[in-house]
């Protein structure tokens, strides 16, 4: 059905392989094209509760795939905005949780990717990397915004201005991700901690996403009137009735999402 990735969904789980291993999984046209598709379908799908982004073969995403765009004349601000920029909004604003399977380099807007998702989990032969300054670009497809937020301004200039890669290791230190594992374990890990999201009540994951999003350009009065009115909607919904019942009857709740 797609030329340069595989979507497959088991039961509430979606997973988007980028699929062009012979170039590392780098952005080609076409690519941006698909990837925006299936998440549209993950945004509207509702049986979809937990989203896993990972690559295919040894790399993540290397970014841009320079010989898709070498000799051709065009803007890299439109072309941001066209291709890139949609992908990281539609992450970011889709009130599900995103995981992403790191399973090799990321680089470039591939970085970009990975730190867009809501959860990280990385192999411990992974790395990150932002090499625009390397070309003579700068950030884009949202690491601007992300670094800082992540690893404080001053590791976010190093990382961007010098444009050296770092190891998983290293991401987890700066704070960039979740977990390291070691490669055999990948699989399992990212497995379980999307069971485990999958089996939450996607309503208040949706509004804790929403919050968190809202907050970093928010002070504190505005976010204790949000947290009133998503607070009103969580507590409206079946599923709250449920944890509590559950709760009480000392067992684990069945979230239905309604």
């Amino acid at each position: 059905m797609y030329n340069t990735l595989l979507f497959d969904q088991d039961v509430q789980i979606a997973r988007i392989t980028l699929n062009r291993p012979d170039r590392y999984n780098a952005f080609n046209e076409e690519m941006s094209r698909e990837l925006m598709a299936v998440l549209k379908i993950c945004r509207q799908e509702p049986g979809i509760r937990v989203i896993v982004i990972t690559g295919a073969g040894k790399a993540f995403c290397s970014g841009q795939d320079l010989k898709d765009v070498e000799g051709k004349k065009r803007s890299l601000g439109e072309s941001v905005e066209r291709r890139y920029n949609p992908m990281i909004r539609m992450i970011r604003e889709t009130e599900k949780p995103f995981i992403c399977r790191l399973n090799g380099v990321g680089a470039g807007a591939g970085a970009s990717l990975a730190l867009a998702c809501d959860h990280v989990i990385a192999s411990d032969n992974a790395k990150l990397l932002w090499a625009f300054v390397n070309i003579g670009l700068v950030l884009d497809s949202g690491s601007s915004w992300f670094l800082p937020r992540l690893a404080g301004h001053r590791k976010a200039f190093e990382l961007a201005a010098l444009g050296e890669p770092i190891s998983a290791l290293q991401a987890l230190e700066f704070g960039l991700i979740n977990e390291v594992v070691p490669a055999s374990e990948l699989d399992d890990r990212v497995a379980a901690i999307a069971a485990t999201y999958a089996a939450k009540a996607p309503k208040a994951l949706g509004l804790i996403k929403r919050m968190l999003n809202k907050s970093f350009e928010s002070g504190l009065e505005e976010m204790l009137l949000m947290e009133k009115y998503c607070q009103e909607i969580a507590g409206s919904t079946q599923d709250y009735q449920e944890g509590v019942q559950a709760f009480t009857e000392k067992r684990t709740a069945i979230f239905s999402g309604k």
